[in-house]
């Protein structure tokens, strides 16, 4: 495993924290019957448990975009000394983000959602 894809692997695991925060934030907002359930009239959730949803789903969407970059990276075998950096810095800015965001900071979330977004594009532009 690469420093590279040992940061992918570190921001599964953010990602799958995020998600079990946002199972218990949720749980204690709503009746077990209704997490069991096929969440087709689930209410809005607000709070805690809101703002983590929208932080999982986020979380998510960032995966899904910062993978590919790695993944491409790591496949061209000549990685750029400087992709190390942008991909710590990726998983900082989006560790600050979750936390912000569950603590409801909307200006710092915002710039940690940016320089993560950032990072991930660099990535991208390194690959090609």
């Amino acid at each position: 495993m690469t420093s590279l894809t040992g940061v992918l692997a570190l921001y599964g695991l953010v990602v799958l924290l995020t998600i079990l925060v946002q199972v218990l934030a949720a749980g204690r907002k709503l009746e077990l019957s209704q997490l069991a359930g096929n969440r087709e009239s689930l209410p809005l959730l607000t709070g805690l448990a809101g703002r983590m949803d929208k932080a999982q789903m986020n979380s998510v969407v960032a995966m899904a975009l910062f993978a590919p970059a790695i993944l491409i990276l790591e496949g061209r075998g000549a990685i750029p000394p400087v992709a190390d950096s942008l991909a710590w810095i990726f998983l900082f800015a989006r560790i600050v983000y979750v936390v912000v965001f569950a603590l409801g900071i909307p200006w710092v979330r915002t710039a940690a959602w940016l320089v993560g977004y950032a990072m991930t594009f660099w990535l991208y532009l390194l690959a090609l």
